[in-house]
C-alpha cells in the first residue's frame, strides 16, 4: 500500500459538546481519534501525565498525549505493551 498522506493519524470533531475535552492554549490541532486512550489500561507504565484519586481511579486530566500532534505514533509504539495484557494466559 502506498500512502500519499498521514490523514489517518488525525481527526478533529469540533461539533462534539465536549470538544475540546482538555484545556488547551490552542485547539487547531487537538487530535480526537484517540477519544478514549488504549493507554489507559497500561496504568503506570502509559508514560502520560496522569494522577491518581484517593480512590485509587487514575485521572488523565492534564494528559494531553492522545491529542498532541505527535500522540498517534507514541500510542501507536505502545501498542505491543497493550497487545501483552490482552494476551490470554
Amino acid at each position: 500500500m502506498d500512502l500519499k498522506t498521514e490523514n489517518y493519524k488525525f481527526n478533529q470533531h469540533r461539533k462534539c459538546e465536549f470538544f475540546p475535552c482538555h484545556d488547551v492554549k490552542d485547539d487547531s490541532d487537538f487530535n480526537c481519534l484517540f477519544c478514549y486512550c488504549p493507554l489507559y489500561a497500561l496504568g503506570e507504565k502509559c508514560g502520560g501525565n496522569y494522577q491518581y484519586t484517593a480512590d485509587g481511579i487514575k485521572d488523565c486530566t492534564n494528559c494531553k498525549i492522545p491529542h498532541s500532534p505527535k500522540g498517534y505514533d507514541y500510542i501507536i509504539g505502545k501498542y505491543p505493551e497493550i497487545m501483552e495484557l490482552a494476551k490470554k494466559k
